[in-house]
C-alpha cells in the first residue's frame, strides 16, 4: 500500500452553482465556493503576431501571465465586479463540464489556493451527474492523473452518494430515490442495491436558480427599491433565509393580508455604486418561490408538470419488484430542498398521487380484492444540502475505496479509457 493511502481522500463535489470540497472523514467540507472562474481578458486577448520584429518574450509573458491572473469562486465574483477586464466564465452548465479549459483552473486553484495540498499525494474522489457521457469521465482522467499527477481517482456518481449519506441507522440501505435539487439543474434518480436504473432517471427544467430568478421577478414587479446591479443576489439571499414551503398557497395569501405585520420582512442593503442605505418589502415570494417545484406554471409557461408527479412516474418507470422499497426510501438533496416543511409538502402530495391510483383500481376490479397500502416515506436530515460531498466522505473513508480506484498505474498502462466505467465498492452496495 503506498503513503497516498494513509492520508485522506481529497473529495471534490462540482456542482453547477457551487462546489464543495474537503477530506474525507470530515462531516462538512472545508470549503464551498460558487462553480466560477474570472480571468483577466488584457493577457487573454493578446495578439499573436508573426512579424520578424515583434517582441515574443512579451507574448510569452502574455501566456504566463494568464495563467497565473485567474481567481475562482467569491473572489472570481468580486474581481468582475470591481475591474471590467475581468469576465466570468462558467465552467459548468446544468451538471455538464462545457469549458475543460476554465474547469483545469478551477481545480487547481482547489487544490493548491483551497486545500493547500500536493495532488500527489492523496487519493481524489470526484463526482459527476448522472447524466454525464463517458468522454467527459475520460477528460476528467486525463486532466487529474497527466495534469496533477494524482495516485488514485474515483469518480462517483452523484445520487448514490447522497443515498450514502441518507444513513441512518447502522444498515446501509442502498435502495432509494434521491431527488437532488441543485443549483443548475434537478434529478430523479432511482438507485437499487448501489446501481442507479439509468432508464427510469428522470431529469426537470426546473431548478435552485429559477426559484431565486422567480423571487427577483417578484419584487422587480412590485417595484421594490433594489438597486438592478444587485437585485439576483439579493433574490439569492432572499430564497435562503426567508422561504418556506405552504401546505395551501390560498391560505397564505390571506394571512399575508390579514397579518401583515407578522408576514412581511424588511430586507435592509446597502447600494454597491453609492454606499446608501435601503430597505424593501419580502412579502408573498417568501412562499411563491418554492412553490414553482409544485405548481411550475406560475413561473414557465413551457413545464407544467410537479414535482411530486415526476418523481412518481420516475418510481413507476423501474422494475416493479423494486417499486415499494423506492417509495419508501425518497432522499432529498441539495441546497434547494432545505426549505421549511419542503419534505412535508412533498411527501403529502405524492401519498395523494398513489392513493388515488390504488383506490382506483380496485375501484376497477369490484372491491374484490383489498390492496395493501403503499408506505411513502420522503427522508429529510440536517446533512442534505452537503448531501452528495458527506456521502462522498464516508465512502472515501472506508478501506474498500483504494482498491476501488483508478490509479496512475492502470492509466499510463491502459488510457483515459479506465475512467469509463467505476468499480462498485465490494461488500458496501
Amino acid at each position: 500500500m503506498d503513503a497516498s493511502s494513509y492520508r485522506p481522500a481529497v473529495v471534490i463535489d462540482n456542482g453547477t452553482g457551487y462546489t464543495k470540497m474537503g477530506f474525507s472523514g470530515n462531516v462538512e467540507p472545508c470549503f464551498i465556493v460558487p462553480t466560477t472562474v474570472a480571468v483577466n481578458d488584457s493577457f487573454v486577448n493578446q495578439p499573436r503576431t508573426s512579424n520578424k520584429g515583434s517582441n515574443w518574450l512579451t507574448q510569452y509573458n502574455a501566456g504566463v501571465m494568464a495563467d497565473l491572473d485567474f481567481f475562482i469562486g467569491d473572489e472570481a465574483l468580486a474581481r468582475s465586479r470591481s475591474s471590467s477586464t475581468y469576465s466570468l466564465n462558467y465552467p459548468i452548465k446544468n451538471g455538464q463540464v462545457e469549458n475543460w479549459d476554465a474547469m483545469e483552473r478551477f481545480w487547481q486553484h482547489c487544490i493548491f489556493n483551497y486545500l493547500r495540498c500536493d495532488p500527489e499525494d492523496h487519493h481524489f474522489l470526484l463526482t459527476e451527474s448522472p447524466l454525464t457521457p463517458p468522454e467527459s469521465r475520460e477528460y476528467t482522467g486525463e486532466i487529474m492523473f497527466e495534469t496533477f499527477n494524482v495516485p488514485g481517482l474515483y469518480i462517483a456518481v452523484q445520487p448514490v452518494l447522497a443515498l450514502a449519506a441518507g444513513y441512518t441507522t447502522s444498515k446501509c440501505e442502498m435502495t432509494g430515490v434521491v431527488v437532488d435539487v441543485g443549483d443548475g439543474g434537478t434529478h430523479v434518480v432511482p438507485v437499487a442495491e448501489g446501481y442507479v436504473i439509468g432508464s427510469s432517471i428522470k431529469s426537470i427544467p426546473i431548478s435552485g436558480k429559477d426559484v431565486t430568478l422567480f423571487v427577483q421577478q417578484l419584487m422587480r414587479e412590485r417595484g421594490e427599491n433594489v438597486p438592478p446591479e444587485d437585485s439576483f443576489e439579493v433574490a439569492r439571499q432572499v430564497k435562503e433565509m426567508y422561504c418556506y414551503t405552504s401546505s395551501d398557497i390560498v391560505k397564505e395569501f390571506n394571512k399575508h393580508d390579514k397579518e401583515p405585520s407578522k408576514y412581511i420582512k424588511q430586507w435592509k442593503g446597502i447600494k454597491p455604486k453609492t454606499g446608501a442605505p435601503y430597505t424593501c418589502d419580502i412579502g408573498y415570494e417568501r412562499f411563491l418561490g418554492p412553490e414553482v417545484f409544485f405548481n411550475p406554471e406560475i413561473y414557465n409557461s413551457d413545464y407544467t408538470t410537479p414535482l411530486p408527479a415526476v418523481i412518481d412516474k420516475c418510481i413507476q418507470s423501474a422494475p416493479i419488484d423494486t417499486r415499494r422499497a423506492l417509495y419508501k426510501n425518497i432522499v432529498l438533496s441539495g441546497g434547494s430542498t432545505m426549505f421549511k416543511d419542503f419534505h412535508r409538502r412533498l411527501q403529502r402530495d405524492i401519498k395523494k398521487i398513489v392513493d388515488a391510483r390504488v383506490l382506483a383500481s380496485e375501484v376497477r376490479l369490484g372491491g374484490e380484492m383489498k390492496s395493501q397500502p403503499v408506505e411513502v416515506n420522503v427522508v429529510s436530515h440536517p446533512i442534505q444540502r452537503y448531501a452528495v460531498w458527506f456521502g462522498g466522505s464516508v465512502l472515501a473513508s472506508t478501506p474498500e475505496f483504494y482498491g476501488a480506484c483508478h490509479t496512475k498505474a492502470e492509466y499510463e498502462e491502459y488510457g483515459a479509457s479506465i475512467c469509463r466505467t467505476n468499480p462498485v465498492f465490494k461488500g458496501m452496495y
